[in-house]
């Protein structure tokens, strides 16, 4: 009976090793966890000029800055002070500067943070234009531009002051959406 209890414990711890040495064969270990802190950049760029392509090959928007950071976790683009141009599929472009801008990987989307200052020349289809706001959301695939900030919109011969803007680039349109208050030159007799 001694020797039969012997054998079953053998069994046993037999069997529990195997259990063991198979468990540790095909455990697979959990990967260390990953990096955990601020965005790092991949690269960053120092007085540059980037010039962003819509689908057709033609200019979409153009961005001059003293620095860039390129984002490693979505390839978004962060830049300090840029001078930006917003091409219009007619007419003239908008040009201007903000305090910042982010723009997203696509070039679909861009916010031009902080004070914003933009104007666009005159031509046949449309009189100048200066706007002053803040805080631009400019998506230049579909030529519009909008913020919810106040907005100072100045033509020849007028003032436009009012909060919340929306612009179609196409259409040469702007729009100020809330609160809005004009001031107009009065027209000089022939």
């Amino acid at each position: 009976m001694v020797e039969r209890n012997l054998r079953t414990v053998a069994a046993l711890a037999l069997a529990a090793a195997l259990t063991w040495a198979l468990f540790w064969f095909f455990y697979k270990p959990d990967s260390p966890p990953a990096f955990v802190g601020p965005p790092r950049s991949n690269y960053t760029l120092d007085n540059f000029t980037l010039n962003a392509l819509d689908e057709g090959g033609k200019l979409s928007f153009t961005v001059t800055a003293p620095t860039l950071a390129r984002r490693n976790d979505d390839g978004s683009l962060w830049v300090d002070s840029p001078d930006f141009l917003i091409a219009a599929q007619q007419g003239q472009p908008w040009k201007g500067q903000s305090q910042s801008a982010f723009i997203n990987k696509d070039g679909s989307y861009l916010l031009l943070a902080g004070p914003v200052e933009m104007h666009r020349e005159a031509d046949a289809d449309a009189a100048a234009a200066r706007v002053e706001t803040r805080d631009v959301d400019a998506y230049p695939k579909e030529n519009r531009l909008q913020t919810a900030a106040a907005a100072t919109i100045t033509q020849p011969g007028s003032i436009l002051r009012g909060t919340g803007m929306k612009a179609d680039l196409n259409t040469h349109q702007l729009e100020l959406l809330a609160d809005v208050h004009a001031s107009f030159a009065p027209k000089r007799k022939p």
